[in-house]
């Protein structure tokens, strides 16, 4: 149904991937504000496991693409 159009390069793949991970990030976190108890926790630790893949991939940025 969705393709990835196979000349995209690495580096604009990587930033798509590091700005939807962001985008899904500030979600789970305004999402958890709402919530209490351990549904707020664990919306809390979604959060912390797309911002760590959001640091993968912003490493992986940095791999490939050097500053």
């Amino acid at each position: 149904m969705f393709m990835i159009a196979p000349n995209n390069d690495t580096e604009s793949l990587l930033v798509n991937a590091c700005e939807s991970l962001a985008s899904a990030s500030v979600l789970a976190s305004d999402f958890a504000t709402e919530l209490i108890g351990p549904q707020r926790h664990k919306a809390i630790a979604i959060q912390q496991v797309i911002m760590l893949a959001e640091l993968a991939v912003n490493r992986a940025v940095d791999n490939v693409v050097p500053t």
